[in-house]
């Protein structure tokens, strides 16, 4: 069995620590058993590990985010990056052949597609192990996880089972219902419809079939660089309502979407996390702090505050939800990226009259990480090595550099640097145009 793991989304819903640049899946606000803070790809990750042993891990994702996901997970997933953002189906097939083409999978082998971001428990991995061994009896095209509800919601897609189970806990498809309006979903439960909970499984050969409708060859390279000929379109839509056979296999245990700041906060093991106080009256609140400056609540009640870089959130927990539409509204940069080699914060931007610029950085390279060899057109650099110490390249010459040192890069000047140890960086840009596209990289060999 190979799993496929969807990792998309900006995460506007829980602004200001998510963004077009950090979504919601790589918060590191989940505690895992040894005590760490975890985020939910971590989890999800080290759960499926724990219940599959050394089952191989594809995460289909966008390019944006691959360096969230290498910086978290590191080398130990294989990532599948769309060339442009399509919709699942598309993200799906993509992975797929690469499994087939690339990872040179049999036709036979089992693919399970699941979120990257489910709020679950470990009964449900274990369920996988379930679905697996129905797709391989070669009776259906699809199978499918089916969770069982526990309210009426309008959030979800249902499935409608024949009443009939093939086995313990198994049945038969009947039909879908996409996400229905209040008593539309009381009526399905009248019908013991279940949730879709967006896992699928099938043969690897039935999905390369669908796929070979709008490319002519399985080649991985080939349907990169012809990304776009597939329909931008669901799996649901694409393949999941076109199939002639499904089965879906129940699931009753813990599963739940952390979507927003309300239900995340029902999960987190601690009130306070970064630098906060609680006053003794203060109920139901929580604080996510990552500013150095210090925050305090007194006599707050189901408020849960969120502060960063990006901004500041004091809300009601149930009011959370329409956050979304605020932080859309919001139009600047993010204060912080996450990189495959660390991630840095913006501490400053200033846009002067003159038409200069300067944005102030600061940097934190992970030991044995590097920064890619690279030059910039239309802006200097001035580096200050704050802690640590590392090797930099300039224009092909090797220096060793530590807490003090402060080095000036010029317009198309080429550098990098790799750090000895965890290495920290203060680091000034000047220009009239600051832009991270701003940047041509080349080989170098450490």
């Amino acid at each position: 069995m190979k799993i496929i793991l969807l990792s998309g989304g900006s995460g506007k819903r829980l602004w200001p620590l998510s963004n077009d640049a950090r979504s919601k899946q790589f918060l590191k606000l989940l505690k895992s058993p040894s005590g760490e803070y975890e985020s939910m790809v971590q989890r999800v990750a080290r759960q499926i590990r724990e219940t599959l042993n050394d089952v191989s891990l594809t995460i289909a994702t966008s390019v944006s985010q691959k360096d969230s996901i290498y910086n978290q997970l590191g080398d130990s997933v294989e990532v599948v990056m769309e060339p442009v953002r399509r919709d699942t189906f598309p993200a799906i097939a993509l992975a797929s052949t690469f499994l087939y083409d690339v990872k040179k999978c049999p036709k036979d082998e089992v693919v399970v597609v699941m979120p990257v971001d489910t709020f679950t428990e470990q009964s449900y991995f274990q369920n996988l192990k379930k679905m697996d061994k129905v797709v391989s009896t070669n009776q259906f095209d699809l199978v499918l996880m089916s969770i069982l509800p526990t309210y009426p919601s309008t959030k979800f897609g249902y499935i409608v089972p024949e009443k009939d189970q093939i086995e313990d806990g198994v049945h038969k498809v009947l039909r879908f219902t996409e996400k229905p309006e209040l008593p539309e979903a009381e009526k399905l439960l009248e019908q013991n419809a279940l949730w879709n909970g967006g896992v699928f499984a099938f043969r690897l050969e039935y999905l390369l079939n669908v796929v070979r409708k709008y490319v002519p060859e399985l080649s991985f390279s080939y349907l990169e660089e012809h990304y776009t000929d597939l329909p931008k379109i669901s799996f649901d839509y694409e393949v999941v309502e076109k199939a002639k056979s499904v089965a879906c296999v129940d699931y009753a245990g813990q599963w739940k979407d952390l979507g927003t700041w309300n239900t995340l906060t029902e999960e987190m093991s601690d009130a306070v996390i970064g630098k906060a106080s609680l006053g003794e009256n203060v109920q139901n609140t929580h604080v996510i702090n990552e500013l150095d400056i210090p925050i305090v609540c007194l006599g707050t009640k189901n408020i849960v505050v969120s502060a960063s870089l990006d901004g500041i959130l004091v809300s009601d927990k149930e009011s959370s939800v329409a956050l979304k539409s605020y932080a859309a509204a919001i139009d600047q940069r993010p204060m912080y990226e996450e990189r495959r080699w660390g991630f840095y914060k913006v501490l400053n931007y200033v846009n002067f009259p003159d038409g200069n610029k300067t944005l102030v950085k600061h940097l934190f390279i992970r030991k044995g990480c590097h920064i890619s060899y690279q030059l910039h057109h239309k802006r200097t650099e001035v580096w200050t090595f704050v802690d640590g110490e590392g090797t930099l390249i300039m224009d092909g010459q090797a220096y060793q550099k530590k807490r003090g040192d402060v080095v000036s890069i010029k317009a198309e000047q080429l550098h990098a640097v790799k750090a000895l140890t965890d290495l920290q960086i203060i680091e000034v840009q000047s220009g009239t145009e600051l832009e991270e596209g701003d940047i041509d990289r080349y080989d170098w060999n450490w």
